[in-house]
């Protein structure tokens, strides 16, 4: 048994094994088969929330997506940063011929097995997700979203010895300082607070001999907080949006106003004020259908982010991504095929292929499109005043 991996602690009334895995390892899967019918426990614990373990043990993932509800909630960016994770995940999975979560399911069918009490630790996906999502600057959603991208455009075989590797203690501690240093803000809510909320479960969880199934980036952590209890309930809230965005978001339509208005009584030309609007809709509607274009939107669809952008830039509880994915749902409606096939994508290619997710493809990029239109056309039309 490989010890390193394997951690025995023990308090005044638990005696407790953290085994440390690798997502996608077959050594894992041995390991953590190999402890659970050794020490016989009370309970298993294993690093799955509520919707992870039936992701895993169900299969269902995606089929109960409702892809419009996504768009018009605004959470196309979150729900493509969670299946970016996912294929990422499953892409490494593939190389290794093992299927993601593969410990997870070993440890809880050896818990069955040795009769011990199951307890799930993780805080639920969605919100750990979503708080990720919220603390983290754009500058770390971008470097994030870019990095995973570029991982699927550009794979590499990830090899199991590499895998095993990187279940190396001092490994996984520069691995965890670099995140600090790349992304603070997504280690602080996918990391740091998950070691308080496992290591809250486990203490919480019934039985004297405890094994916790964990990733091995968690393995400190958890330990450092096994000292003492904590209240987890505020790490289950969502925060509120930053304020600022939500200032420039209003502050966009009077600031349009504003040169529009500026310049009509400072010139008094009518002529003058028509150009402005023109190069507004152009600027706007260009670079949002640009967006659509280079997700390989329907023609209708890249016609809608034409015409919505110099709108929806005005209105911010509105987006042009919003009206270009409806669109794009309604022209090219998702089959049922489409939402089972999402666990099959493993190439950023994939993306293209399957119309769910070309549809969030359609409604982020024109988004990204039309803010990048909205900067760059009200310091234009300020130069003409």
């Amino acid at each position: 048994m490989n010890q390193k991996n394997v951690e025995h602690i023990k308090l005044k009334d638990k005696e407790i094994f953290l085994v440390g895995t690798a997502h996608v390892s077959k050594e894992s899967v041995k390991l953590v088969n190999e402890i659970i019918r050794k020490e016989k426990p009370d309970t298993v614990g294993v690093e799955l929330c509520e919707k992870r373990y039936e992701t895993l043990t169900k299969k269902k993932k995606w089929e109960d997506m409702k892809i419009t509800r996504i768009i018009k909630e605004g959470k196309t960016q979150l729900f493509l940063a969670n299946l970016l994770l996912s294929v990422f995940q499953k892409r490494i999975g593939k190389d290794l011929k093992i299927e993601p979560g593969a410990e997870m399911i070993q440890a809880i069918k050896a818990g069955k097995k040795a009769s011990a009490k199951i307890v799930l630790l993780d805080r639920d996906i969605q919100i750990t997700l979503k708080r990720a999502w919220k603390e983290m600057k754009f500058r770390e959603k971008f470097k994030l979203m870019f990095g995973l991208i570029a991982g699927l455009v550009q794979p590499e075989k990830m090899k199991e010895e590499v895998i095993e590797q990187l279940k190396d203690k001092d490994i996984i501690t520069q691995m965890m300082e670099e995140l600090g240093n790349e992304l603070p803000s997504a280690k602080k809510v996918l990391i740091d607070e998950r070691d308080i909320y496992i290591a809250n479960k486990i203490l919480e969880a019934q039985g004297k001999k405890i094994v916790a199934v964990v990733g091995a980036g968690h393995i400190e952590g958890i330990k450092k907080h096994l000292k003492k209890k904590h209240d987890i309930n505020p790490l289950e809230k969502i925060p509120k949006g930053s304020k600022w965005v939500r200032y420039v978001a209003y502050s966009i339509p009077l600031i349009f106003v504003g040169i529009i208005g500026y310049g009509f009584i400072h010139h008094q030309s009518v002529e003058l004020t028509i150009t402005m609007l023109t190069y507004w809709f152009l600027i706007n509607g260009v670079l949002s259908s640009l967006g659509a274009l280079l997700a390989l939107g329907h023609p209708l669809t890249i016609l809608s982010a034409f015409v919505a952008a110099p709108f929806t830039s005005l209105n911010p509880t509105i987006g042009a991504g919003i009206v270009a994915g409806l669109v794009e749902a309604k022209i090219r409606e998702p089959r049922v095929k489409d939402f089972h096939d999402l666990n099959q994508i493993t190439t950023f290619r994939g993306f293209y292929k399957n119309r769910v997710s070309r549809i969030l493809l359609v409604a982020a990029f024109t988004n990204i499109g039309s803010s990048i239109g909205t900067f760059v056309a009200l310091p234009y039309l300020l130069s003409f005043i």
